[in-house]
């Protein structure tokens, strides 16, 4: 962007990003933290929505080797086509970011998703928006990235930083959303139901 783009007072279109909710979408060409129990549905439903969009994978996820809580590919069928996904299990934690690094850059796939056992610093976060903006530049999509993070997340220097904790009651299954850190949006919270997560 131009020195005269910046200062000129006309507004400045927000980045593109993947529709959510009612005017909330998250930027493309970034790296996001999903935090909370409900972290690995949250990110699934994400793929669901952004694969709604660009009709095509792959979709990488990337669980360390140790990692106990998979996910249940028989659940997801009815939200995700099997062949869309691609499982990376490195042996090595610090092949986690790298791996995702990698992908990002190439900009051949749309999505991410890196399962991490603790929130990266930030130098790694930095490395993966620089990452993420080259695949933008020379690969087929504007890669969006998301890392799932326990607890409360705190990766520092993230795009958004959203937390999913389910609220379910007998018979009716209901999820609390919170958007803790964004760039350009305050905080904010929504309850959802089940048939309404997206």
């Amino acid at each position: 962007m131009t020195a005269a783009a910046l200062l000129s007072r006309k507004s400045h279109r927000p980045p593109p990003g993947l529709p959510l909710l009612d005017g909330v979408s998250l930027p493309l060409s970034r790296v996001h933290e999903i935090c909370g129990r409900a972290r690995r549905t949250l990110a699934v439903r994400i793929a669901a929505k952004l694969l709604d969009e660009v009709k095509t994978g792959p979709i990488f996820w990337i669980t360390p080797k140790w990692e106990r809580n998979r996910l249940n590919t028989d659940g997801l069928v009815s939200l995700l086509p099997p062949q869309s996904l691609i499982y990376l299990d490195p042996l090595r934690a610090e092949d986690i970011l790298w791996s995702m690094e990698e992908i990002l850059r190439s900009g051949a796939a749309p999505m991410v998703v890196a399962d991490l056992p603790d929130p990266p610093g930030m130098t790694q976060v930095r490395r993966l928006h620089l990452a993420a903006e080259t695949g933008t530049g020379e690969g087929r999509f504007r890669p969006l990235g998301l890392m799932l993070t326990p607890g409360t997340g705190g990766a520092p220097g993230v795009e958004t930083r959203w937390q999913m904790e389910p609220e379910h009651t007998p018979g009716r299954v209901r999820w609390r959303l919170d958007r803790v850190r964004a760039r350009m949006a305050p905080p904010k919270s929504w309850q959802l139901g089940g048939d309404h997560l997206f």
